[in-house]
C-alpha cells in the first residue's frame, strides 16, 4: 500500500507541473493587453512601461513562468491587476463559497444518483428502469444556465419563496449556518447537482445491473443469504467504480460552476473567473485556474487511494 501511494505521489508531480504550464500559457493566447483594465486610453508610454515592469510583463514568457511557479510554491500568486489586492486572498475568499456550494450539490447529486441508480439496476428492463433512465438522460442534457434561469423565474419571481442571487443577506463575507443563508444556497446547489445526478444514476444503474447478473450473486442467493446481505455484496463490488465517477464529478462541480455562479451571482471561484476573464486580469485568472486544477489533481489522487482501499486488486495492476 505504501509503495503504491508513493508511486501515485511521484506520478502527480509531473502532472501538476504540466497543469501549471498549461494554466500559465493559455491566458496568453487570448487577444488584448492585460494592462488595458487599469491603464486609461490616453496613458503615456512611460506609465505603460512602468506598469508592465511592475507586473513582470516586460520579461519573456518562459522567464515569467519560472518566476510565477517559484512564487506559487511559497503561496504568492501575484497581485490582481484590476483590484491591486493579493490573488491568494481573492481566491481564498471565493474558494470557500465554491466549496460550500460544491459540497451541498455533491450531497444532492450523489445521494439521488445512488438511490435512483440502485433502483433502476435492481429493476433492470422494467418500466421503473425506463422512467429512471429517462430522468437521468434529461438531467444530463439540460444546460446549467437555462435550468438556473428557469428556477429563478419560478421560485424567486413567480412564487417568491427563495432568493434569486447572492450568498446571503449580509454578503459572502458573513456566511452563517442559518435558515436565511441556506435559502440562498438551495437554487444554485440544486441547479449544479442535476448533471452529476444523471451521470451517477446511469453509472450506478449499469454497475448494479451487471453485478446482479454475475454467477456469484446467484450462488449467494442459492445459499440462502438475505436480500440485505446480497445488497452489501453488490455495494462492495460497485463502490470502486462509483467512487471514481463521484470524484471526477466533484472536481467538475468545483471547477465547472462558472455559469451557475454567474447566473446566481454566487461569489465563488466561477464568478471570480468570469470577472477575471472580462477584465483581462491575468494574475487572477492564472491563480484561480491553477488552484482549481491542482485541487482536481489532488482529488484524483485521493480517489485512487480510496479505490485501492476498497479494491485490493488495483494494487496489483
Amino acid at each position: 500500500m505504501l509503495i503504491y501511494l508513493l508511486k501515485r505521489l511521484i506520478y502527480a508531480i509531473p502532472i501538476a507541473l504540466a497543469v501549471s504550464a498549461v494554466c500559465f500559457s493559455l491566458v496568453y493566447l487570448a487577444p488584448g493587453d492585460p494592462l488595458s483594465a487599469i491603464v486609461p486610453s490616453d496613458a503615456s508610454t512611460e506609465l505603460i512601461d512602468q506598469l508592465r515592469k511592475e507586473y513582470g510583463l516586460d520579461k519573456p514568457v518562459p522567464v515569467q513562468y519560472v518566476i510565477w511557479v517559484g512564487r506559487a510554491l511559497v503561496g504568492d500568486l501575484g497581485t490582481s491587476i484590476a483590484t491591486g489586492r493579493p490573488v491568494a486572498s481573492e481566491i481564498g475568499n471565493a474558494i470557500s463559497n465554491t466549496f460550500i456550494l460544491a459540497v451541498f450539490a455533491s450531497l444532492i447529486g450523489f445521494v439521488l444518483g445512488c438511490v435512483f441508480g440502485t433502483i433502476a439496476g435492481y429493476f433492470n428492463g422494467s418500466w421503473i428502469d425506463k422512467v429512471v433512465s429517462a430522468i437521468a438522460v434529461a438531467g444530463v442534457s439540460v444546460p446549467h444556465y437555462w435550468l438556473g434561469m428557469v428556477l429563478v423565474i419560478l421560485f424567486a419571481v413567480v412564487w417568491n419563496v427563495l432568493p434569486a442571487m447572492g450568498a446571503g443577506p449580509g454578503g459572502s463575507g458573513e456566511w452563517a449556518w442559518d435558515v436565511e443563508h441556506m435559502k440562498h444556497l438551495v437554487l444554485p446547489a440544486v441547479t449544479l447537482s442535476v448533471i452529476p445526478t444523471g451521470i451517477i444514476t446511469r453509472t450506478v444503474r449499469a454497475l448494479v445491473a451487471d453485478i446482479l447478473s454475475k454467477e456469484f450473486v446467484t450462488a449467494l442467493i442459492a445459499k440462502g443469504l438475505s436480500q440485505g446481505a446480497v445488497f452489501m455484496h453488490v455495494v462492495k463490488n460497485a463502490a470502486p467504480t462509483a467512487l471514481a465517477v463521484m470524484g471526477v464529478q466533484l472536481g467538475y462541480l468545483l471547477g465547472g460552476s462558472i455559469l451557475v455562479e454567474t447566473v446566481f451571482s454566487w461569489p465563488g471561484t466561477g464568478f471570480l473567473l468570469n470577472t477575471a476573464i472580462f477584465q483581462r486580469d491575468i494574475p487572477l485568472l492564472q491563480g484561480t485556474i491553477l488552484v482549481l486544477a491542482l485541487f482536481f489533481v489532488g482529488l484524483n489522487l485521493l480517489v485512487d487511494i480510496l479505490q485501492t482501499g476498497l479494491d485490493p486488486r488495483i494494487k496489483r495492476a
